[in-house]
């Protein structure tokens, strides 16, 4: 994760920059976390996948799209 990335998730956050310093409040703080989190998670998910395509069995092709959907979910929760 880049800087750009934290920076852009904290302001769609709703967290503001004033002069040299972050101001949020614990909802915001909550709502960076999730995006934080749920960037985390599609960035998981996305290794799972290309390795799909170098497998000859059904089974583990199988199991690495279950991993990959498995790892999404868990911001269902």
């Amino acid at each position: 994760m880049t800087q750009e990335d934290i920076i852009r998730m904290a302001k769609r956050a709703g967290i503001a920059q004033y002069g040299l310093g972050w101001t949020c409040w614990e909802g915001q703080l909550e709502r960076f976390a999730a995006l934080v989190a749920a960037h985390e998670r599609e960035a998981c998910a996305k290794v799972c996948e290309p390795l799909a395509g170098f497998v000859y069995s059904q089974n583990t092709l199988d199991t690495m799209k279950n991993c990959a959907a498995a790892i999404r979910a868990r911001g269902n929760k």
